[in-house]
Parts: C-alpha cells; structure tokens; sequence
C-alpha cells in the first residue's frame, strides 16, 4: 500500500466561480481522435490494439465529462482556457527535441487538421485558446499573466495525457502559487496503471484530486 502522509499537507482547493478556471489540455484530433495523428499512424503499423484503452477512455469518459464541465463553467459565467501543444511552424523545428518526433509524425503543426481541438469540444466564440509548444503550459503560452489577469486563483486540469501535458501543466501551477485540481475522470493516459500512479503521484503536494461531478457540485454551489 501506497504511504498517504505527505498526502494530508496538500492545500485545500475550493472550486468557485469567481476564482477558478477549467483548463481543457490538448484535446486535439493528433493524439485524441483515433482515426487521425497518432491514432491513424499506429493503425497504419498494425499497432492500434496497444492504444485501444487511451481512445476508448477519451470517446467514452473523458469528452462527455469534459463537455458538462464545460457546459457547468459555462452556464455559471466561469473562465475557461483550451491549451493545445504542437509546432507553430512546419518543419517543428520550435518544439523541444523529446516531442519533436511525436509532432512531426502526428502532423501536429498549426493549421494542419490534426492541430485542431476534437470537433465534440471546440471552443465557443470568445474562449481563449493557447498554443504552447512544451509539456507545460507555464514555459511556453502567457497562461500566467491570463490567469493573473483573470482574477484566477484555483485551476481544475481535464485533458491528455495525465502523465505528461496535462501533470507537467498542474506541477507548474502549483510552482507558480495556483491551487490544482485534478479531475480523475476528466483526463486520462495510455493504461489503467500510468493513471492511477499520475494521480497518486500528484496527489502528494501538488493538487487535489475530484471527479466531474464533485467539480460541478461545488461550482454551483459557489453560485447559489
């Protein structure tokens, strides 16, 4: 069994209208639809059966809690920001070298089909959506000065991967004075294990881990 000590010296986050954004985290058609990017490459090499359960995840949990977590924040005049990840340019030659090969071989340059957020989540008129070109938003977008901007202290975390953008993401809100949610069944990975271990992870001094609905209870509750 897993210690839980350091669990109970994480901060205490409350989800409010006021001062908490969703942030939605690369839910592209590069690695979040399985008939483009990587999804389509992997059929292509007879792999697709090693990726099953991460778009299985993603079509049947994690864009219809995406979609009421949005349409919660929505309906409650809440602040939402859609971050995406890829290369601004084509030859990707402004990403760092370690996701590099994943952005040329998904086609996850600006402007290309597979750079777009999946047609069941896109953004509504207005909606801020920032481009970065690292794991972490924090290093790449000027999501720091928004928030600030925004009167945001609390950020909730949706999104792919758990383990890499959407963690990398949460650890530098933390870093930057941000409370974290973690929406368990609002991001996931490529297996049951690498979630679970993310989340327990993250849950030692990083954030607070809830479920869709538990967000959306306390967010209609800070409006009522």
């Amino acid at each position: 069994m897993q210690p839980n000590f350091i669990d109970n010296f994480t901060k205490e986050v409350s989800v409010s209208v006021k001062d908490t954004a969703l942030l939605i985290i690369d839910m592209q058609n590069a690695t979040g639809n399985r008939k483009m990017g990587l999804g389509k490459k992997l059929e292509a090499e007879g792999k697709f059966q090693s990726a099953e359960y991460r778009y299985d995840r993603i079509e049947q949990i994690l864009i219809p809690n995406i979609s009421k977590l949005a349409e919660a924040f929505r309906k409650s005049n809440g602040k939402i920001i859609y971050i995406t990840y890829g290369s601004n340019i084509a030859d990707a030659s402004d990403v760092p070298d370690h996701i590099s090969g994943i952005v040329k071989a998904t086609n996850n340059i600006a402007g290309q089909p597979e750079h777009e957020i999946v047609s069941e989540l896109s953004p509504k008129n207005g909606e801020l959506v920032l481009n970065k070109t690292t794991m972490g938003a924090f290093r790449s977008t000027g999501i720091h000065s928004h928030l600030l901007a925004m009167g945001v202290r609390n950020v909730v975390c949706v999104g792919v991967s758990t383990n890499n953008c959407v963690a990398m993401t949460a650890m530098e809100a933390c870093d930057a004075q941000f409370g974290v949610v973690m929406v368990s069944d609002g991001t996931g990975t490529d297996s049951e294990e690498m979630q679970n271990a993310t989340l327990t992870m993250l849950r030692r001094l990083w954030s607070r881990v809830m479920t869709t609905d538990e967000v959306i209870s306390q967010l209609q509750t800070s409006v009522s």
